[in-house]
């Protein structure tokens, strides 16, 4: 198990900085325009249509404004030039991949959030987001159909003697027909995230909106929790056990989720899925209890195998995903190998994308529409 975490983790280190095409500034295109992600009112940062970004700092008594991105700040980044009103100025030497991206301002060494953008919790703080067009990003836009619901939940933890959150995703229409019971996806985020990130960073409620309004779905609940009952600094998740979290969402989330909302409460009807570190909970959380779940997903979560599944009558689904730069290869061959043993096993591997959210957006989008079927 140790090994497993440390693999899982150190591609998420790798992947997590930022790729650049590098591009003659000359042919930079002057169509700059505010990030998706910015705060309101705000116009920088800017990003153009060739995926450049471009930043605004004022900070008139500074000596050197740099611009991080990446997992914890990557070395290097795009340094800024103060002009003479005060404010520090800069634009990325390259293209930035496409989707949603970390990142936060060193000024005079003082680690700072852009007060431009939103934040989203990541790399275990609250880091300033920022939004790179994608070229296929309709299907998570937000767009004119009806919307489903995301509440936050307080429900009881015996096991660490606290009120513990999750946040619960309805389909448009569950409030107004009491009569309907649906199925249940409980999804886990990755390491540094929290129960916040499938909804703010993966805008997993509007691609299920638009997957629903498109009728390629049958609605379900999804049930979002944090992951941890501990506090786990970088360097140490090595040291992290399941069975605390297991006993968490097995024992006291699941009975609450079913007793409060209208859920189909039994185990042809409940699946898991997650992302990275949330991949590894849901390997071993599935292994371990698969009375409790028949759908099993990893996204850049590590691979399942036909020896590790004891009661193959009862898993209905395995879907294993990756980006095209995290050896996909691996994913594939594991899918093949499940086929083989008579398993209902789909693989995906999302093109010119590494261990970030345009995958595990683009690895939900095709998910969804296998669960519960």
């Amino acid at each position: 198990m140790k090994q497993y975490v440390m693999v899982v983790l150190w591609i998420f280190v790798l992947s997590t900085s930022l790729g650049f095409a590098q591009t003659n500034p000359n042919s930079i295109l002057e169509d700059f325009k505010p990030s998706a992600f910015n705060q309101p009112g705000q116009e920088y940062p800017k990003v153009n249509s060739q995926g450049y970004a471009r930043f605004q700092i004022a900070a008139p008594e500074a000596k050197s404004v740099v611009v991080s991105l990446g997992l914890g700040g990557a070395k290097g980044g795009t340094v800024l030039v103060k002009d003479q009103d005060g404010y520090w100025r800069g634009t990325t030497a390259g293209a930035m991949d496409e989707g949603f991206h970390y990142y936060h301002v060193t000024v005079d060494g003082g680690i700072f959030n852009d007060p431009g953008a939103l934040n989203f919790f990541g790399s275990t703080r609250w880091e300033s987001g920022i939004e790179i067009p994608a070229h296929d990003q309709d299907f998570y836009a937000l767009k004119q159909v009806p919307h489903g619901n995301v509440q936050q939940i307080l429900f009881p933890s015996k096991s660490t003697n606290t009120s513990r959150r999750a946040f619960v995703y309805t389909p448009p229409g569950y409030h107004k027909d009491k009569n309907t019971k649906y199925s249940v996806l409980y999804l886990q985020h990755g390491w540094g995230e929290d129960e916040t990130a499938w909804s703010n960073q993966g805008r997993v409620n509007l691609i299920m909106d638009n997957l629903i309004a498109e009728g390629k779905i049958k609605p379900f609940i999804i049930v979002m929790t944090y992951g941890m009952t501990n506090d786990v600094k970088f360097g140490g998740l090595a040291s992290f056990k399941i069975e605390p979290f297991q006993t968490v969402l097995v024992d006291e989330l699941i009975p609450y989720v079913d007793l409060n909302f209208r859920t189909v409460s039994n185990q042809a009807n409940r699946a898991m899925a997650g992302l990275s570190m949330g991949g590894m909970e849901t390997h071993s959380i599935t292994l371990n209890k698969p009375e409790v779940f028949s759908h099993y997903a990893l996204l850049s979560g590590g691979i399942y195998k036909p020896e590790e599944i004891k009661v193959k009558s009862k898993v209905k689904l395995i879907f294993i995903s990756c980006g095209s730069r995290e050896k996909p290869e691996g994913v594939q061959t594991a899918v093949k190998n499940l086929k083989e043993s008579g398993f209902n096993a789909v693989s995906y591997v999302s093109e010119n994308t590494g261990h970030e959210f345009l995958t595990w957006r683009r690895s939900f989008k095709e998910l969804a529409p296998l669960l519960f079927k």
